[in-house]
């Protein structure tokens, strides 16, 4: 496969099939089973005053979250095969939905999922499946690069109060999912990265609220951040004027400013994609410019590590993947991810150091390629910041 490119009361278990329900149909209520299953994956009996936490806790998601999913899957994984419960009981929407996203948010085996949840490791598997298809055909609209002056002014403003930064678009950046494959495996060498570690990679853009704007995966992880980029739709876009193609700034009389998004040194620097500046000897101007940058561009850096951290299933290294399925497991997770923002519009503005870190164990890689037009454009900000 190719890259994919983006963008109330309890009640008795006994009366009814649908009280067998890992979560029940309304946020008001939860059913007996809902309690048990608490129990075991917090490791805890819950009280209903921890309620909320454990739900996000375990679900990555809130339950006005949690109920959109639902909404918006309903028709694709209700519509075919009917899975059960090893005990013979339908598994409800719900209860459907919470296995997928405890699977994708734990990272946790097929078979220890299933154990805890009374239903066979190839139920389990299934039902992700179809919900990983679901959240494909009826999600993708989460991930979309912004179709309006106003998106992309809104984009602009949030950037720019950050570290200053104007007109900037977008953040750019990469992370590898990594793979264990074994010997025998036919495409092994084909998926050998540079740190001799089986990956696929994954090339963001974000923006200033962590939300991704546009995604492309299904790379081997053995190339670089600017071939990647240079693959993709959106790098043709640009480079034919489609994208990044708004409202100029005037930063002084006779110095305008077009759309940009930035990234980091692993990058080209291009009309468009500004990097930081390379070299020991840097002048005062050039170190100011690039702490600008830099801390703008951890945007990136916090949406992939949050990414990683929420839906685990992508954190660690996989065990003999599909590599054909691998990249839309990866999109649904994004779009997840988009979706949590969103529908709970909730993004802390400081993040930990540590949770920079999405890629451990890879060194920043360092792309010599410059064009003219962005070391104009590069050396105009630097000018515009140093106050001249």
């Amino acid at each position: 496969m190719g890259p994919v490119r983006w963008n109330k009361k309890k009640r008795k278990v006994e009366k009814k099939a649908e009280e067998n329900s890992i979560v029940s149909g309304s946020s008001e209520e939860s059913s007996t089973d809902w309690w048990d299953v608490l129990s075991m994956i917090s490791a805890g009996n819950p009280s209903s005053s921890q309620l909320p936490d454990n739900f996000k806790s375990t679900f990555k998601v809130s339950r006005k979250t949690f109920d959109y999913i639902c909404s918006l899957v309903k028709d694709h994984m209700m519509a075919k095969t009917h899975f059960a419960f090893t005990n013979g009981k339908p598994m409800l929407l719900n209860d459907q939905v919470a296995l997928a996203l405890i699977r994708l948010g734990s990272g946790n085996s097929l078979i220890s999922i299933g154990d805890s949840f009374g239903a066979h490791h190839s139920t389990v598997s299934q039902v992700t499946w179809r919900f990983v298809e679901a959240i494909e055909e009826k999600g993708l609209h989460h991930i979309q690069w912004p179709s309006t002056e106003h998106e992309m002014t809104e984009i602009k403003k949030k950037f720019e109060k950050i570290r200053g930064l104007p007109n900037c678009c977008g953040a750019i950046n990469t992370t590898h999912i990594t793979m264990l494959l074994t010997s025998s495996d036919p495409e092994a060498d084909t998926w050998l990265d540079r740190n001799e570690n089986h990956s696929m990679i994954l090339q963001a853009i974000a923006g200033p609220n962590l939300k991704f704007l546009n995604i492309v995966t299904g790379w081997p992880g053995k190339m670089t951040d600017s071939s990647v980029l240079q693959s993709s739709n959106f790098f043709k876009q640009c480079q034919k004027g489609e994208k990044l193609n708004g409202g100029k700034i005037v930063l002084s009389e006779g110095t305008e400013l077009t759309e940009y998004i930035i990234g980091d040194s692993g990058f080209p620097l291009l009309p468009w994609l500004l990097t930081p500046y390379q070299g020991k000897e840097l002048s005062e101007n050039e170190a100011e410019f690039n702490k600008r940058l830099v801390a703008t561009h951890d945007v990136a850096k916090r949406a992939l590590s949050r990414l990683k951290d929420d839906w685990k299933m992508i954190q660690g290294v996989m065990w003999r993947p599909d590599k054909h399925k691998l990249p839309r497991f990866i999109l649904v997770c994004c779009i997840l991810h988009n979706i949590v923002i969103d529908i709970e519009d909730e993004v802390s503005d400081e993040s930990p150091l540590s949770s920079l870190n999405h890629d451990p164990g890879y060194r920043q890689e360092v792309c010599e390629s410059v064009d003219k037009a962005g070391t104009v454009l590069r050396n105009k900000l630097c000018m515009y910041f140093s106050g001249r």
